[in-house]
């Protein structure tokens, strides 16, 4: 249950830092591609020669007045074939399918301070971000880790255009963001919003958390890869359709590819649309959402087909 797509043709392709490739798209099918909102993603329709994958990748800045969109690619080594496939397969003239740009990670416009975390490739949203507050005359401040400044994606560009407002953490040297030390008197006006890897987001909510900020002024957003696992076969009741998940695929990815429109929307365990209630089961569910409480985990009833999957040999789906 996907919205718009647009057909695209990537007018510019080149290499921000040696392990993150930055893509740049306009619309080839007559449609103009809209202005989007600083946070939001759009999905990428991958072809690649084992199979057909669906990434979610943040917008960068240029994204926001629309015309074109903008996204960089970190190469994973444990990937399931999407940032390879990016790097090694697209390149100018390159011709894929996207989304329309959802927005799952906005910015609180009631604030009256920002503060915003990004660690490594989690800098693409938080990015649109300050060049939002920006461009608004808005109050913010961006605190960027990274390994070093040669794999700071697109820091000497934060650094001329938002001067002070940019904090810097390097890893290598052991420096760590910490709320406590960075953050020692926000206002409660004040919003903060990370996106990174997840033991850094993990430990940025944890500390805001014990240090009192209330939970509605923090904001993260987390994609996740679906991740592996052993085959299992899924039977869809309402469908009358039984489909074995192969060992690299999602759950939503094999239901798909049986030609079953089933709901989605970030395809990262995040937003909650893709759950699915589960009828039957022969073993364990592996949750790998942040969307489920712990306590509809534990009822085992229900399962985000995005991420999560089967430990087990046979699940039915209402679906």
């Amino acid at each position: 249950m996907a919205g718009e797509s647009f057909l695209v043709r990537v007018t510019h392709a080149d290499p921000v830092t040696t392990s993150v490739k930055r893509l740049r798209m306009q619309a080839i099918d007559g449609k103009t591609l809209p202005p989007a909102s600083a946070g939001s993603h759009i999905i990428l329709t991958l072809k690649t020669p084992n199979r057909l994958l669906k990434n979610a990748y943040s917008l960068l800045p240029s994204s926001l007045d629309g015309g074109t969109y903008e996204v960089a690619v970190l190469r994973t080594e444990d990937s399931r074939g999407g940032s390879t496939f990016v790097h090694d397969a697209l390149s100018e003239g390159s011709e894929l399918t996207i989304s329309t740009p959802v927005n799952l990670f906005p910015i609180n416009r009631r604030a009256r301070h920002h503060v915003l975390v990004a660690g490594g490739i989690g800098i693409t949203p938080i990015a649109a971000m300050a060049e939002e507050l920006f461009r608004d005359n808005r109050s913010f401040e961006l605190h960027y880790c990274i390994r070093n400044e040669p794999n700071g994606a697109f820091l000497k560009d934060l650094q001329a255009r938002y001067g002070e407002r940019v904090h810097l953490y390097h890893s290598d040297i052991g420096e760590r963001f910490g709320v406590a030390k960075a953050l020692p008197q926000q206002r409660i006006d004040t919003h903060l919003y990370v996106c990174g890897p997840e033991g850094m987001i993990g430990a940025v909510l944890n500390d805001a958390s014990a240090l009192g900020w209330l939970q509605e002024n923090l904001h993260a957003e987390r994609f996740l890869s679906p991740g592996g696992g052993d085959p299992f076969d899924v039977v869809l009741r309402r469908s009358d359709i039984e489909v074995t998940v192969g060992e690299h695929e999602s759950l939503l990815e094999a239901i798909e590819r049986v030609g079953v429109d089933a709901p989605h929307l970030c395809r990262g365990g995040a937003c909650g649309q893709c759950r699915c209630s589960v009828v039957e089961k022969d073993g364990i569910i592996q949750h790998r959402d942040h969307y489920l409480t712990q306590e509809e985990r534990e009822a085992g009833d229900a399962i985000m087909t995005c991420v999560s999957r089967l430990k087990g040999q046979r699940l039915e789906l209402d679906l």
